[in-house]
């Protein structure tokens, strides 16, 4: 785990990993009797032949999709994990802030765990106690430092874990979503940690589904998916190349498409369905088709904020139908609602529309936003004899996230121009 290379924090060469999937736990033992003649199990390649470098210094960034293999790639660079093929290649102390329930031993307290972890990453209890009061006041938790950690919430075990990660003068800093799980005034202070940890000229890994922290802080940055390695690219390719490859559309060498869905007829294909989506109406007319289209015309799941996006919906009717009113909203992951509009506030009517019709319908528009995940629902109604009628609603049924490398407070961004001037 360790090299000569003076400019290279972390060198991975060819690394795969392959597990054994077993059908039921009797299987195993069979496996185990079988010496090899039979299989009773089958393969699944969670890594497939993955190389880079990461040069001291440099804020990497992993990005993919959930099953992409980011978290096992993670834990071989954190020595937790080694792989079936390849080798991996540390200069320094690493750090790592893996997933929830790595690292602490739930039965220790706080205070045991800090010294704990400590000692594993070669800092004596000497150095630890001088750390340990600045481990201590960054953490926060109060008299909870010397209660069991099974007692934490997950804030409380983040904020422990990533204390102590940039309190031992670790070289490489690994973060895999751990700051997602804080508050926000405790993500506003790790990310001055991790300000002032690029600044010493430290080397961090950063895997998050916050692109907007991707554009920010990363140099260069490795895209996963499905356990492969699309490329390295700078921070803001790879988040493009990222968006195409939520909804299926990233384009391979020679322009191929790379999918794992055989073919795509309909927007709405490109979508993950949601299980808890609500879907209602009077049967009169139905929302048959529905996108989030980028400044770039392709279809997208990730929206850059400041730049414009087209939100689409195609309805057919099954009824002829006087002045239908389209619209969409969009809600936070709390549920509450953020925006929308429709055709009547937008004074744009279809008038009547025969039954068998398909009326395709576009929102344009610039996108203020702050960065986070939002739910996105669409609606036909409608007036029939001075009553408000539902023909059809699909309320969260997209979930998108708009990208941002700053954020104000509240929903939106101000857009302010800043001037200072000294008088």
């Amino acid at each position: 785990m360790s090299s000569s290379n003076n400019n290279i924090a972390i060198s991975v060469r060819k690394i795969s990993k392959e597990y054994q999937i077993y059908g039921k736990p009797i299987d195993r033992l069979k496996q185990s009797l079988s010496f090899g003649e039979k299989k009773y199990y089958r393969e699944f390649n969670a890594l497939n032949d993955i190389s880079f470098d990461v040069k001291k210094g440099q804020t990497f960034g992993i990005v993919g999709q959930n099953g992409s293999g980011k978290s096992t790639l993670l834990q071989m660079l954190a020595d937790t994990l080694t792989p079936t093929e390849g080798e991996v290649i540390v200069n320094g102390r690493v750090a790592a802030l893996l997933e929830l329930g790595s690292g602490f031993n739930p039965e220790y307290t706080g205070r045991e765990n800090v010294y704990l972890n400590g000692s594993i990453l070669g800092v004596s209890k000497e150095e630890m106690d001088i750390r340990f009061a600045e481990i201590e006041q960054f953490a926060d938790i109060g008299d909870f430092i010397d209660q069991p950690v099974k007692t934490y919430s997950s804030g409380m075990y983040v904020r422990l874990a990533f204390a102590v990660a940039i309190n031992v003068d670790a070289d490489i800093l690994i973060v895999d979503e751990a700051l997602a799980v804080g508050d926000m005034f405790f993500q506003i202070k790790c990310y001055k940690k991790i300000d002032e940890f690029r600044n010493q000229g430290k080397t961090i890994l950063l895997v998050t589904h916050d692109l907007g922290s991707v554009i920010k802080y990363c140099d260069n940055v490795l895209v996963l998916n499905q356990g492969n390695s699309l490329g390295i690219y700078p921070a803001k390719e790879a988040v493009d190349i990222y968006k195409k490859v939520v909804v299926n559309l990233h384009k391979g060498k020679e322009g191929i498409i790379e999918t794992t869905s055989t073919s795509h007829k309909e927007w709405k294909d490109f979508y993950p369905l949601n299980a808890e989506m609500l879907n209602y109406g009077n049967d009169s007319a139905e929302i048959i088709d529905y996108g989030i289209f980028d400044d770039y015309k392709e279809l997208t799941s990730a929206i850059n904020k400041d730049v414009s996006c087209t939100i689409k919906m195609r309805v057919q009717f099954k009824e002829t139908i006087e002045n239908p009113i389209f619209a969409y909203t969009i809600k936070d992951l709390k549920g509450t609602e953020i925006t929308g509009t429709n055709t009547m506030i937008e004074n744009a009517s279809s008038k009547e529309v025969k039954a068998g019709q398909i009326i395709e319908v576009s929102f344009e528009q610039q996108v203020t936003l702050q960065g986070g995940n939002y739910l996105l629902s669409f609606g036909c109604t409608g007036f029939q004899k001075g009553e408000f009628v539902v023909y059809h609603r699909l309320y969260d049924v997209i979930a998108f996230q708009v990208v941002s490398s700053k954020n104000t407070v509240g929903f939106f961004d101000p857009n302010s121009k800043v001037e200072i001037t000294t008088k």
